[in-house]
Formats: structure tokens, sequence, C-alpha cells
């Protein structure tokens, strides 16, 4: 089942490549992704368990040796994760506080290598593939820091709100094809680090 599910999440990530080309060929002036850049690799986000799932199947295809580094960086970004949150606690009451804690804050990718390149790029998550464009979210457009796009202009946008609703539908369906009947669980998002740290069967069945 889990194959099954793999195709389809790789066509979305297919069409997410196919948006970031597209923008990047118009304006090619505007689009500053370059190798060893990994402005991206230091960005704050979650993934939807088929992600997860996903990125686990292809981190156990590392060699020992890399994936041993990997878990050590793992470790080290989830201190820095459980200090932000400390950070965004202190904060409750204030929405604006924590945005501008979290535009600020930077946490290296466990899989960005001591050469600032990615060691899972071909399957990188979807939100690394479009992070160079402009893209819509919760009804806002976002666009990386390093790029030339100005506030306000008429850019083609990438909208990635679409592609949660597919993640979290797909996300579903693994929990169905292990007879886990708890679907609010697809709704949870964790980070690349406890996505590689963790075992696949307690990715699958982590608590809300």
């Amino acid at each position: 089942m889990l194959k099954e599910l793999f195709a389809a999440y790789e066509e979305l990530a297919a069409k997410a490549d196919a948006a970031f080309q597209r923008v990047a060929e118009e304006h090619r002036d505007l689009v500053r992704c370059r190798l060893r850049c990994a402005e991206c690799c230091h960005a704050i986000f979650g993934l939807f368990l088929i992600e997860s799932v996903y990125l686990k199947h292809h981190f156990e295809q590392l060699d020992a040796q890399t994936r041993q580094a990997v878990l050590q960086n793992a470790a080290k970004a989830d201190r820095a994760l459980a200090d932000l949150e400390r950070s965004l606690k202190e904060h409750l009451d204030d929405a604006q506080m924590q945005a501008q804690v979290l535009a600020h804050e930077r946490i290296r990718c466990p899989l960005l290598s001591d050469q600032d390149e990615c060691l899972l790029y071909p399957v990188r998550p979807i939100t690394c593939r479009v992070y160079g464009i402009p893209v819509t979210a919760g009804g806002q457009t976002f666009v990386c820091g390093q790029t030339e796009f100005e506030r306000g202009q008429p850019y083609p946008t990438f909208d990635l709100d679409a592609v949660y609703r597919d993640l979290h539908r797909l996300s579903k369906e693994v929990l169905k094809s292990v007879g886990c009947e708890d679907e609010e669980r697809a709704s949870l998002l964790l980070s690349v680090a406890k996505s590689i740290k963790l075992p696949l069967e307690d990715l699958i069945r982590l608590p809300r």
C-alpha cells in the first residue's frame, strides 16, 4: 500500500518541481536559487505524515556512517526546536510577537551536509522544492528573502494550501493502511529531525 501512496506523493512533488521551473524560466532575474545557497535549509516547517514516512524510507537507504552523522545533527535540531517552543510559549497571547520570533529563528536542517548540500535532495519535501518562488498559504503570500520578487507585484504563485489538502488526504490513507482510525493524527506535523529519528512504526502511531 505504501508503494502506491509514495507514487501519489511523487506526483505532487513533480507538480511542485514543474511549477518552480515555470516561474524560474519566466523570471530568471528574480529567482536566486543556486547550489549551496542553503537558505531554505534553515527554515522552520513541519511535514505531514506521508512526507515523514517517505523521507524516513529514503533516509534508511543512506549508508550507516552518513545516517549516524545526520542523527547527531537531528539531536541538535531537536534541542533548538525545543528552545524555540519555550520562547513561543512566553508569547502565547501575542501572535505578532510569535510571528516575529519564527521569522528570525533559523535552525539548520539535519540533512544538510558540511558542504551545504542536501543529502536527500532528490526526495526533499515539497516545501523545499518551491521555497525560491512566491507561494500562498493561509491567505498570505511568502517568498524567500534572497529573491528579487517585490511585494505587491502580480507574480505567479504556488498554492501550498492545495498541496496541504492533498498531503493531508494521503496521510489519512497511510493511517488506514495500518488500521489506524485516528484520522486527526493526519493533521499532526513533524519536524525533519523527528521524521528521521523515530522508527517508522512510531511515526505512524505517534500520539497526537
